[in-house]
Order: C-alpha cells, then structure tokens, then sequence
C-alpha cells in the first residue's frame, strides 16, 4: 500500500513505530483493511517485515516501542499494545505494557485479533522451561525468604495445587507453611 498524503503528513515521514525515514509504507492495522488514516500507520520496511512475519522478529528492534506506545494515534498504540505482548516474556515490554494506558475501545481494537478473548495467551514455565499449569505441585529449587512472613521457604519444599498469576507468566501462587506467597517461576521446578 502507498503512504497516502494525510498518513505522511500524521507521520512526519517517519515510521511510526520506529522513527526511521526510509523505505516508508502503509500498514493496515487488523482486522481492517481498508486504506482509512484511522486504521494505517506508517511503517519502515523492518517493522513492516517483523510484522509480517513473526519468525524474522529481532527483539531488541522492538525497545522503539518504549516511545511510540505514547503516541496520540489509536493505530499505533494497537501495534504497539500487540507486540509488546507478544514479546512480554524478555521482561521489559512486560514493564512497558504495565505502563501503558488505553482507550477501553481502542484496548478492544487490540485485544480483537490477539488469539483469545482477552488477549493474554499467557504461559507459565518452571526453571526447566516445563510448563505448569493451575493444581500442579512445584518444588522450590532455592531458599526462598518470604517478605512479611517472617520464615524461610526451604529448598525442596513442595508447594502443592499452585494457581498461576494471570498477568504475569514469572509468578504463581501457592502454600508454604500455611501462609499463602507468591513465587517466581524461576525458583521452581514441576513434581514429576
């Protein structure tokens, strides 16, 4: 798609996701497709490629989100919104997308292509890169001081019937001791 006046001009010319000037295209942001302002942004031929096609993403690109999700233009922040939470597991676009404020229609407009309902096909993994689910039983693979409780959370204790923290893929839930905590994933592995 050509970059129409009105997009150029909303742009300064300049990719709106990252700032650059060259090789500049309109993007159709989904579900429309149709060539309305309101529903392109303009994008540089690397954003463009990632995406387009996920596999190609280089995540480091993408810290250019950091400026362009306060943009004005709902399109934008829906892009922005969307690979932010793709990329959520490196750690910071997840601080990123806890800043980030939306319109609730312009969130809806992001959420509504995302896979689910909700957006959050969030998944939680142990130390091993196992995946855990909701009931599981986990062991702690560290000491683990629990803040407020005034105990220590052994090595090797085990923490039954866990929940997962929705969104937040690095916690879970559980028991120790009788005192419900909240424990990174990174200290735990799956009971076999």
């Amino acid at each position: 798609m050509l970059i129409n006046s009105e997009l150029q001009t909303r742009s300064n010319s300049k990719c709106e996701l990252c700032a650059a000037t060259d090789q500049l295209s309109g993007y159709p942001v989904a579900p429309y497709d149709d060539e309305s302002t309101e529903h392109n942004i303009v994008v540089c031929d690397t954003c463009n490629d990632q995406l387009t096609d996920p596999d190609r993403t280089d995540v480091n690109h993408w810290r250019c989100l950091n400026d362009s999700m306060w943009s004005q233009v709902p399109a934008v922040q829906v892009v922005a919104w969307r690979k932010l939470n793709l990329l959520r597991l490196e750690g910071w676009p997840q601080d990123l997308l806890d800043m980030l404020y939306m319109e609730d229609e312009v969130l809806a407009w992001a959420k509504s292509v995302f896979g689910d309902s909700d957006g959050s096909s969030i998944t939680h993994k142990d130390s091993n890169g196992t995946f855990l689910a909701a009931g599981d039983t986990v062991t702690l693979i560290k000491d683990l001081t629990v803040k407020g409780a005034g105990f220590t959370a052994k090595r090797g204790t085990a923490v039954r019937n866990i929940s997962l923290v929705e969104n937040n893929p690095k916690q879970l839930e559980g028991r120790v001791n009788g005192t419900q905590i909240v424990i990174l994933t990174e200290f735990v592995k799956r009971a076999n």
